[in-house]
């Protein structure tokens, strides 16, 4: 049995590729310097795959910032702004990443998405009216020769084009007006790749999984058939993960695709699919049957019993990943500081390509497998796993009511009392919660894991930080106050720290965008709050200023979504045991004195399935009360916030305002406030803080920018209900263009301000 992965992470293990870009962001090294170390980390993970007898090494599964970006630029869809700029290309596409704001414009970056349901977030392709497909691009050759060059014979990788166009947002055309321009660059890319010596080229097709409807299944078959009848030499893999292909399957079967590749781990209908309608004996399944989201050691028993029950159906079957590895830490070899029984339990990437490596070989075995010392192996580690479980945790969950997840009075009536209270200006200012993390903050949280400054010294420190950034704040003028969460590492991994029933990696690092990496902390057994862990620190912050301060919790599932969660009990479970912990917390807050808590749910649509038919049964149902929980218990006058990262969000309005907080602030710079439309469609109750400026660029808006924006959110959202912040958390910019952007952020809303008072008097 041959064996392949669909990608491989590229930040490196130690974020080499992080290091080395941000060093070019700062002009501190050179272009060739950059691609020096991205030919390295290449290079590197190529001998990896090569070294673990993985039979289809991925090339052109690296990317320096977004791989669909790559396609973008590979096939010509680059927006006219960042073209008049006159930045050579390297620089054009980093100005489509980030943003760019110097000598040869000011743009703004290309608009974020959750990549599908991952944490991951992918740039979204922007095809203007007059855009033309045509492959300019030569990245996608150049890593297959790069390869070929070291000695590594690789299947090329490669978005697919009905994927591309089902995620890129258009002005007056749609999807099918592309259709056969974008058919003929697959053609192309096809043709060079015959003439390379490619055996093999994937092209990866997520969109297949969500719901389709007759014209998405006619436009694939459009885009698609004009492709295989080119195809050559090369043998073409159509891959799919992140659920079934149920509607598109017997399509899928009939055409001439060499290899088709689906995930057996999320796609609930995968194996009755297969067992419904067969799989073609001309054809390869490259069957995903090795977790590529989740880091627990592969259950051999289980996976040789499906791929048994599979090889029933295909003669032909790779043993292959259910998505791309990047998903995943690099390796656990590095963790030097956990357990051994709780090390053993983990698969990172590296580990699962030697994963692949023994169940290959474990299937081969046929009848001699039970006698196999590694499938014992394997079983004697599954069955000495055992969780922490606490039984108090289980009696609290088991006494829980409906009427615990139910907050009166009415949120109309909460408001009412919050104003009296708050004493708030007509659009009220404040940020997301957290501040830079400067050198002296890191610096500081440093020294004191290394035992270098002792905890005295260390939160004296910290004392030290909070006071200047209220004093900022109070400077700059902002209405509502954070303390700037320079105690925090991560917005999980920090809650986690204090929580029982986590276990924390020092490298197990995760690409979340572009340079952007978070090392998601892992549930390993039952879940409660050992200690108060925000209280003091929010305390204290509210006592250096007489303006509100907002304490600032992670809700229950985001901090889930956001760490590898069990496999042993289901989500909601695990997810209404951090509620509690949360509700805890909560109410120690309110009784400390803090007049507002925002708990942030940046990642809940993150994990709504995929399918619209699945979204209350399998999630929305247990996920709003699950928040509700958190925040039921406080008294009226305290004002619940809550905040969201990129997500398409209009689809679920009505969930959202049954989250039942006072106030939702939400990323939506980027989106130019498309969901604002949704939000008076459907009568939306919460009051809302739309971001008025992107955080993960780092150009600096200016009055008249914020203004316009304020100007188009309030011709659409009641003025009583606006709250005006940035995007998101500005733990990732500088003092400097943070202090520039704020200062602005705060003079165009008593601009703004003035003029509707102003109006309000003719």
């Amino acid at each position: 049995m041959k064996t392949s992965i669909i990608g491989f992470p590229r930040i490196g293990a130690k974020r080499e590729l992080k290091f080395a870009t941000e060093s070019y962001f700062k002009n501190q090294s050179s272009q060739t310097e950059l691609l020096a170390k991205v030919q390295e980390l290449k290079s590197q993970n190529w001998k990896i795959e090569s070294e673990s007898q993985l039979n289809f090494i991925p090339s052109n599964d690296f990317s320096l910032y977004d791989n669909v970006l790559d396609v973008a630029f590979l096939l010509n869809i680059i927006p006219k702004r960042y073209r008049n700029l006159g930045l050579d290309n390297l620089d054009t596409y980093f100005a489509a990443a980030k943003g760019y704001q110097g000598k040869a414009g000011d743009v703004k970056a290309l608009p974020m998405k959750k990549w599908f349901n991952t944490n991951y977030h992918y740039l979204v392709p922007e095809i203007e009216d007059d855009a033309h497909f045509e492959l300019v691009g030569t990245k996608i050759f150049d890593d297959f020769s790069s390869a070929k060059n070291l000695g590594y014979s690789t299947k090329p990788v490669l978005i697919g084009p009905f994927t591309f166009l089902k995620l890129a947002t258009y002005k007056n055309k749609k999807a099918s007006d592309f259709a056969t321009e974008i058919s003929n660059c697959y053609i192309q890319i096809l043709e060079k790749l015959n003439l390379l010596g490619a055996d093999w080229f994937e092209l990866d097709e997520p969109a297949l999984v969500k719901d389709l409807s007759q014209a998405d299944i006619a436009l694939f078959n459009e885009i698609y058939k004009p492709i295989l009848s080119s195809k050559g030499t090369v043998k073409v893999l159509l891959q799919t993960y992140f659920g079934d292909v149920r509607d598109i399957y017997e399509d899928l079967i009939n055409l001439s695709f060499d290899g088709i590749g689906i995930d057996f781990i999320e796609g609930k209908a995968s194996f009755d699919l297969i067992k419904q309608h067969g799989f073609p004996s001309d054809k390869t399944l490259f069957a995903g049957l090795v977790n590529g989201k989740n880091i627990w050691r592969n259950n051999y028993q289980k996976t040789l019993d499906s791929l048994d029950l599979l090889s029933q159906s295909a003669k032909n079957i790779v043993l292959s990943t259910s998505c791309s590895l990047q998903h995943v830490p690099v390796t656990v070899t590095s963790e030097t500081n956990l357990e051994h029984h709780v090390k053993a339990s983990f698969s990172f990437a590296t580990e699962k390509l030697d994963e692949l490596e023994e169940l290959a070989e474990l299937f081969e075995q046929n009848d001699q497998r039970e006698n196999s010392t590694i499938l014992k192996a394997n079983q004697e580690l599954h069955q000495s796993f055992k969780r922490a479980e606490n039984p108090e945790i289980k009696e609290r969950l088991a006494s829980l009511t409906s009427a615990d997840h139910v907050r009166t009075p009415i949120r109309s009536e909460r408001l009412k009392i919050q104003k009296k209270r708050l004493k708030l200006p007509l659009l009220p200012t404040t940020t997301i919660g957290s501040f830079p993390q400067t050198p002296e903050v890191r610096v500081n949280r440093k020294n004191y894991r290394t035992g270098e400054i002792s905890k005295a010294e260390y939160e004296a420190q910290l004392k030290s930080f909070f006071k200047e950034v209220i004093s900022l704040q109070e400077d700059l003028g902002l209405d509502v106050l954070v303390h700037g969460e320079f105690e925090r590492n991560d917005m999980v991994e920090y809650f986690g720290e204090n929580l029982s029933g986590y276990v924390f990696t020092k490298f197990a690092w995760v690409q979340s965008y572009g340079t952007r990496c978070v090392k998601p902390p892992i549930i390993f057994g039952d879940i409660q709050r050992e200690r108060p862990i925000t209280v003091e620190t929010s305390a204290y912050a509210q006592s250096l200023t007489s303006k509100p301060m907002k304490a600032m919790l992670t809700g229950p599932i985001t901090i889930l979504n956001w760490s590898f969660p069990r496999e042993d009990i289901n989500h909601e479970s695990q997810a209404t045991q951090i509620a509690l912990a949360i509700r805890d917390e909560v109410l120690d807050l309110e009784a400390a004195g803090l007049p507002i808590i925002q708990i942030d749910e940046a990642a809940l649509r993150e994990k709504l399935p995929l399918r619209q038919s699945d979204w209350y049964s399998e999630y929305l149902d247990w996920a709003i009360p699950t928040f509700r929980l958190t925040h039921s218990g406080v008294k009226p006058e305290t004002q619940i916030h809550t905040h969201m990262c990129y997500s398409e969000f209009e689809d679920i309005i009505q969930a959202i305002d049954n989250l039942d907080a006072d106030v939702i602030s939400f990323e939506a710079s980027r989106s130019s406030l498309d969901i604002l439309r949704g939000l008076k469609a459907n009568h939306f109750e919460t009051e809302v803080g739309p971001g008025v400026y992107d955080i993960h660029s780092p150009r600096v808006p200016s009055i008249e920018e914020i203004e316009q924006v304020l100007h188009k959110i309030l011709q659409i959202i009641p003025q009583e209900q606006v709250w005006v912040n940035p995007d998101c958390g500005l733990k990732t910019r500088r003092n400097e263009e943070t202090i520039r952007s704020l200062k602005n952020l705060v003079l165009a809303t008593k601009q703004v301000r003035t003029t509707l008072v102003r109006n309000e008097t003719l």
